[in-house]
């Protein structure tokens, strides 16, 4: 008797053991009654070519991509969706049945897809949007965010000239902010986002005056552990809506997920219960 292959996807990255999405995936698969599995591998950059190359022979149907191998994968992949290139870095690889590697970016539409549940009426085109630090997130969130029409984007980094290259590879809309004067900005915001490690568990708060944050701007973190960060408290203080970044990490996986495993998950209270217990 002939079997049906067991759908095979996992997750690449040095250090891999605090990645939160085997538990996930494997949530989704649980719920949907497929019999397949999620993997989390460690694999050195030096050894990234070989095994992605392997994987597909060995069952799997793709992969994510997280630190610090986003970039470096699109040096390996055949073919590039527009975005991952916009972005300059790819976190969802689907292995192609002629044996290409397709590389795509989720990051930046789970980011607004957790956005436009958490806050039905937000839009991007509401004003400005000012951007909190500089790395591969911010990139992915930055063209996001241009491609919801986002009038302008403020972006500002403790060390600028991070800032400053992603202003030049976005272009004219990305205005870079000097880190001191992010408070005396906040004003102009009709969007806060966060995408620094400041506030997680075990890194300092960030230490930003709030007093020009307008009541009713939206203002997001992409750190989820804690659930409620500094930032996102004293913004409710204010009368802001916050979104918390743990959605952003749900609503990041579902193109994966249907791409390998051929089922749509949703983002609903049980698995963001089952995600924080």
């Amino acid at each position: 008797m002939n079997l049906p292959p067991i759908p095979l996807a996992g997750v690449i990255g040095h250090p891999i053991a605090h990645s939160k999405s085997p538990r996930l995936h494997g949530y989704w698969l649980k719920k949907h009654g497929i019999n397949g599995h999620y993997i989390p591998m460690e694999v050195a950059s030096n050894d990234l070519a070989h095994v992605l190359n392997i994987l597909p022979r060995a069952g799997f149907r793709g992969v994510n991509v997280t630190i610090p191998h986003k970039e470096l994968v699109l040096d390996i992949a055949d073919v590039i969706s527009d975005r991952a290139a916009l972005i300059g870095a790819a976190n969802t690889l689907t292995f192609q049945s002629d044996g290409k590697i397709h590389a795509d970016n989720t990051d930046g539409a789970g980011f607004i897809a957790n956005l436009k549940h958490s806050a039905p009426n937000w839009s991007a085109e509401d004003g400005p949007s000012m951007i909190l630090g500089a790395g591969g997130a911010a990139r992915a969130i930055v063209g996001a965010l241009l491609h919801e029409r986002a009038p302008s984007i403020l972006l500002a980094n403790r060390t600028r000239a991070r800032a400053e290259a992603l202003k030049a590879h976005f272009g004219a809309k990305v205005e870079v902010v000097d880190w001191n004067n992010v408070a005396s900005r906040l004003r102009d915001a009709a969007t806060l986002i966060n995408t620094t490690s400041l506030g997680m568990t075990g890194k300092e708060d960030i230490k930003l005056p709030l007093d020009n944050l307008q009541p009713g701007t939206v203002v997001t973190d992409i750190v989820y552990t804690p659930l409620v960060t500094t930032l996102l408290a004293s913004a409710a203080d204010r009368g802001c809506q916050v979104v918390d970044g743990l959605g952003m990490l749900l609503h990041q996986a579902i193109p994966g997920f249907e791409r390998w495993f051929g089922a749509t998950p949703t983002v609903d209270e049980d698995v963001r219960r089952m995600m924080l217990t």
